[in-house]
């Protein structure tokens, strides 16, 4: 791919300021690139380390490489991630940053620390057009993918924000689960996951990066054969009609044919089990009906999984409420007596608006969303052709 498209492809910032942003470039493109420049490939290792190990910002800083690389650099390129606009931190240790990802759009990046990993949620689009009424960014409407490059620099942030010193990554674990479908979003997201697991990159291993997705089925396919990590799915539902009407990417990949992409893609994922992801509505998926539905339908399948269940949390217009305490307790001893693994998440960040499904309650009025659909239905346009979908998760 000649340089001027790898520009266009992968750097956010490429459209305002002409020059090609290195955080979106895997080690096979840079080295394309700085061969381009008249240099070794070996350069291009060099430089990839500065800018992912050491989280560099500026070109000059880089001493084992050559001055004249440098002053090559200072005219071609640069190392920029999204403007950060709020940064909060929750009594429990969360962080959550609010950035700004241009035009009146935001997205949000999440930091869970516990004592054995630090944990970053990643967001992979601006907004989501599927619209799972009880996800918040679903609400929210879809604005754009995100590139490779404002994907990564989620991560740069993070550990140059947590650990100003450098002498340590404090991100250990790296989930897909922020704002967007990141399977709708496939060519970022893939080249964002072969810089996280580059050894010269961020050296991450397969089983601590986790791509969630509602169930996009082909690229289920081509993320286990082309790039394969651990894989969350985004259950909600033990049946059809109920997951149609929750997450209504489910009406064009209904669940037997997610189920079987499911199997395929243990063949070569990272973990010997699917994490499946339920978020627990009062009243719509939290019987005990429901979880024995649940059982018979991952048996049959054949399927190794273990079940995440998700305390909801509420937001305005959702019109949904949170299972009491006592029926996620019994929920999930049904499903562990079925010989299920079958956790509870902890709800981490509630008081800023971090937890699961609570992603974009800051940004209601930055996405312009009731403005784009007027301005769309004046148009006679739909609004939004990505079949998107948040996985809600952070």
């Amino acid at each position: 791919m000649p340089n001027a498209q790898l520009t266009a492809a992968h750097s956010g910032a490429a459209k305002d300021s002409g020059l090609t942003n290195l955080l979106g470039l895997t080690r096979d493109e840079l080295e394309g690139w700085v061969e381009g420049l008249g240099e070794k490939a070996f350069r291009a290792r060099q430089l990839f380390k500065w800018v992912h190990q050491h989280g560099a910002t500026d070109f000059q800083a880089m001493t084992s490489l050559a001055k004249s690389l440098r002053d090559q650099l200072n005219g071609r390129a640069e190392l920029r991630e999204l403007p950060i606009l709020r940064d909060h931190q929750s009594v429990d240790g969360t962080r959550k940053w609010l950035l700004d990802a241009g035009q009146g759009n935001a997205i949000e990046t999440v930091y869970i620390p516990e004592d054995d990993r630090g944990t970053l949620c990643v967001s992979s689009q601006a907004g989501c057009t599927v619209a799972c009424g009880f996800c918040s960014t679903g609400h929210q409407g879809f604005a754009r993918n995100l590139s490779t490059a404002e994907i990564i620099g989620q991560v740069r942030m993070a550990n140059r924000l947590l650990d100003p010193s450098g002498r340590r990554a404090a991100v250990s674990n790296v989930v897909f689960m922020g704002m967007g479908e990141p399977l709708l979003n496939y060519e970022a997201v893939r080249g964002a996951l072969q810089i996280l697991l580059d050894d010269n990159g961020y050296g991450l291993s397969r089983r601590k990066v986790t791509v969630s997705t509602s169930g996009v089925v082909p690229f289920i396919e081509r993320l286990a054969a082309e790039c394969p990590v651990a894989l969350a799915v985004s259950l909600h539902a033990p049946n059809d009609p109920l997951r149609d009407r929750l997450v209504p990417l489910n009406k064009k990949y209904p669940l037997a044919e997610l189920l079987a992409a499911c199997r395929l893609y243990l063949r070569s994922g990272p973990r010997d089990f699917i994490t499946f992801e339920y978020v627990m509505l009062e009243g719509v998926n939290d019987s005990q009906d429901h979880a024995r539905e649940l059982v018979s339908l991952v048996t049959q399948a054949k399927l190794y999984c273990k079940f995440n269940l998700i305390p909801f949390n509420p937001f305005p217009a959702s019109g949904f409420r949170r299972s009491p305490a006592e029926r996620v307790r019994q929920f999930a001893q049904t499903l562990q007596a079925a010989g299920m693994v079958a956790t509870v998440r902890k709800t981490r960040g509630d008081d800023i608006d971090a937890a699961c499904g609570q992603l974009a309650g800051d940004i209601q009025d930055r996405t312009l969303i009731r403005l784009r659909r007027l301005d769309a239905g004046a148009e006679g346009l739909a609004l939004g052709s990505h079949e998107t979908s948040s996985t809600h998760h952070a």
